[in-house]
């Protein structure tokens, strides 16, 4: 059964942090590339950051230099620390593989305050 499993979402300040989680099924994690993706209100879902299964990543420009993907390959989870918090980082957040799987998680909210 493919899991996908989003959470550490929440209400932050500008200039804030927060760290995102994301549990996945070894069925979809292992050997593939994740990605973390948000969607934000009106907009069409877009790709944050990607990290191989060797470690490399990959980020949009937007977030570079300020966002940071990991991954744990035992245990399956992928992670996005995010610093320096943007409003315009107000955004649903889901973790995928890529390119992208049919299988999406629930999602986690990130809400940054100006």
């Amino acid at each position: 059964q493919v899991r996908l499993v989003e959470s550490g979402g929440g209400l932050a300040q500008a200039g804030g942090s927060q760290t995102l989680h994301c549990a996945a099924s070894g069925s979809i994690f292992s050997g593939n590339t994740m990605g973390w993706y948000r969607q934000a209100p009106g907009k069409q879902r877009e790709l944050v950051a990607r990290i191989t299964s060797g470690g490399n990543t990959a980020y949009a420009a937007s977030v570079k230099g300020r966002f940071t993907i990991s991954r744990d390959n035992p245990t399956n989870t992928v992670y996005l620390q995010m610093n320096s918090l943007k409003p315009e980082d107000t955004a649903v957040y889901y973790c995928n593989t890529f390119p992208i799987s049919p299988y999406w998680g629930q999602g986690t909210q990130v809400t940054v305050s100006s």
